[in-house]
């Protein structure tokens, strides 16, 4: 099936303040601390990362998230203090081109253990996906991810290609607990690879392969499980959708059998609450993940996706 992909920008969105260094639940404590613990010090540039790190190190690890639950990661801001703090940490796990200041945050840091999660798996364009997040940065672009989907940890089969990398970096930079780091990354890519089985089998028989998101981030999950993303992103969430563009909604739905539009949680549900009443469509959740809050359909990765799936399949029909 040639799957088709008609995709509007995302539009910038306003930066928010300087933000002090986040923490994940569980794993660690406060951004004081963020290095120069007993234990392998790991910052992460937000929770898709942080969770590896804290599936993969263990007790071994202490994990700083440097974007706090329910803030938009794309947003993130550091300070030149927390900047600093960086050299106190003996890794840090980003992803290149989603968070421009923590790109320029590493580049200034003299951390041995720089992991970038682009380097671990295969990046494609998916139309014009993600050309709001490289537009907006362009200044830092770097010019071989520049117009690249940054959405990896949605497809699990790339999301456990970047698992398999980071293990293999902690086991080098922590040689001590290196077995430890071995087994748990086997472990974390088996739960992984069930769950791409599952959704392989939970989304073949479906009464349609399109799906509406507000934001264009399902660009592989949708090549991985033969759907067609439709994106509305390019709108400020606050405002209403153009008239021309809602028009167009309500006939692609009706012609490609679409009854519900996804909006997501770190970002206002206007949007896709005002083009669902246009367009007699119903509205669920389809979470990106890019942090999890009290408004997450699930405690961590593995529960929020299962949500996803389950939203996936009634929206799509599934048989």
């Amino acid at each position: 099936m040639n799957v088709r992909r008609r995709l509007i920008p995302t539009a910038a969105v306003t930066a928010v303040t300087a933000l002090g260094l986040g923490t994940l639940s569980a794993c660690s404590t406060d951004s004081a601390a963020a290095g120069n613990t007993d234990k392998f010090d790991v910052v992460a540039s937000f929770y898709p990362l942080a969770f590896l790190a804290q599936e993969i190190g263990g007790d071994h690890v202490h994990i700083t998230d440097l974007t706090k639950p329910g803030q938009e990661p794309h947003d993130l801001e550091i300070s030149a203090m927390q900047t600093a703090q960086l050299q106190e940490s003996d890794a840090v796990l980003y992803l290149k081109n989603l968070q421009p200041a923590v790109d320029d945050a590493v580049a200034q840091s003299e951390i041995k253990t720089k992991i970038d999660a682009t380097s671990l798996t295969t990046l494609e364009k998916h139309g014009n996906e993600v050309g709001g997040h490289a537009a907006e940065h362009d200044d830092h672009a770097d010019e071989e991810l520049a117009g690249l989907d940054p959405h990896i940890w949605l497809d699990p089969v790339r999301y456990a290609q970047v698992a398999a990398g980071v293990g293999k970096a902690f086991e080098k930079a922590d040689p001590d607990h290196a077995a430890d780091y071995k087994k748990n990354t086997a472990a974390l890519v088996t739960k992984l690879n069930a769950l791409n089985t599952r959704f392989k089998d939970g989304l073949t028989n479906t009464k349609t392969k399109v799906f509406i998101t507000t934001h264009a981030a399902f660009g592989y999950l949708a090549e991985r499980y033969g759907l067609t993303e439709e994106a509305i992103s390019g709108l400020d969430p606050e405002s209403e959708p153009s008239a021309n563009r809602v028009k167009n909604l309500e006939k692609m739905a009706k012609a490609d059998g679409v009854s519900t539009i996804f909006y997501e949680t770190l970002v206002s549900d206007k949007t896709a609450k005002t083009i669902a009443a246009d367009s007699h469509l119903r509205t669920d959740v389809l979470d990106p993940i890019e942090g999890i809050t009290s408004k997450s359909k699930g405690d961590d990765y593995f529960q929020v996706m299962e949500s996803n799936l389950k939203a996936l399949r009634t929206a799509l029909g599934a048989r």
